[in-house]
């Protein structure tokens, strides 16, 4: 790997038309450069397609750096910071340079790195295609690779179904997501995840509570889709409440596409559980609440977890197909400590 002259900067708001450019031929696997290689086509959601969507698409909090060489711009690494739990997820990280393109990378995940301890960053997040060095890049930087997700994709040209009434969705047991979901999300949540990933992701109650635009669970590689989406979470609930009486079999959170995106489907199912309905209704949704002008352009993505089987056999049998396989790598900033067990009073 070529050592790169150059420095690493704040993007600023002259870099527009470089950083365009620079993304455009990243997302487009340009020869000489280098992504992240997340499968999203016609167009892609880089940079390019970011600046000419609302001003409302970037926060105050998101964080975005250029690799500056002589004047012109070899790099670009872009960042959402979720403020609630100072949790920051790379979204792109695009090098041009035929020798130079992986150094190039790597000093701006360096530089992100020094910039989020300073700043109180408790984990970095990332999603990327096993390809171009992108996961050993990562493991190099420390982060650990703790999961994979295959990429379902509905074409634009597949009916939707047409939406469901009330009436038929009470008989399903599907409704609207609530805040008071949270505890019933938490155990289905525990009941489908590794512990060890559990222990990882480290969702809190509360954190359960938030369904919507600003904040997204449960993660998913292309949860970055959801900030040009109108989103929308329903459940199903489990028949006679479960042995609890709130039992919750399945979770759908829809992402119904603002832009010229994808729309988004992410599901949490229990693996003995029929969805098909609940599939149904979610790709309803999206018939009813899409734009005219959108609805059918970019189709539908659905991420799923490999130990989340059989959600993606159930998305098959509604239209999906598998387009790509991709990693998801963190890296906690805070240090985890053992919590102190009580003892006797009597013992020293």
């Amino acid at each position: 790997m070529a050592k790169s002259t150059g420095k690493v900067r704040a993007a600023r708001l002259t870099d527009l038309s470089a950083l365009g450019e620079l993304s455009r031929l990243a997302q487009g696997a340009a020869e000489g450069t280098r992504s992240l290689g997340l499968p999203v086509s016609g167009p892609p959601i880089g940079a390019f397609t970011l600046f000419r969507l609302p001003l409302g698409a970037f926060t105050p909090h998101d964080v975005m750096y250029v690799f500056d060489r002589n004047g012109s711009i070899a790099g670009l690494l872009r960042v959402e910071r979720e403020t609630i739990r100072d949790e920051w997820t790379v979204v792109e990280l695009d090098a041009i340079g035929d020798g130079d393109a992986g150094d190039v990378r790597f000093r701006l995940l360096q530089n992100l790195q020094r910039d989020g301890a300073k700043r109180g960053a408790a984990r970095f997040h990332v999603a990327c295609a096993d390809a171009d060095d992108n996961v050993e890049l990562f493991m190099q930087a420390g982060f650990v690779r703790y999961g994979d997700e295959c990429v379902l994709r509905r074409t634009p040209g597949t009916p939707l179904p047409p939406p469901m009434d009330e009436e038929m969705a009470h008989a399903c047991g599907i409704r609207e997501c609530t805040p008071a979901d949270a505890l019933a999300l938490s155990k289905l949540y525990a009941a489908i995840t590794p512990r060890p990933i559990q222990r990882l992701e480290a969702f809190r109650l509360h954190d359960w509570e938030r369904q919507g635009r600003d904040w997204r669970v449960p993660r998913s590689s292309l949860a970055p889709i959801l900030r040009f989406a109108d989103v929308i979470a329903f459940v199903q609930d489990a028949p006679g409440g479960g042995r609890d009486g709130n039992s919750i079999d399945a979770l759908v959170q829809v992402g119904v596409a603002k832009e010229d995106q994808p729309h988004y489907l992410k599901v949490m199912a229990r693996p003995d559980v029929d969805i098909s309905a609940l599939l149904r209704y979610a790709l309803g949704v999206i018939g009813a609440r899409g734009d005219a002008a959108t609805t059918h352009r970019q189709g539908v993505l659905a991420p799923v977890r490999t130990y989340e089987s059989p959600v993606d056999r159930r998305l098959e049998e509604e239209g999906f197909v598998s387009i790509a396989s991709v990693t998801l790598l963190m890296k906690e900033t805070l240090v985890r400590v053992a919590e102190p067990r009580l003892v006797p009073a009597g013992v020293r």
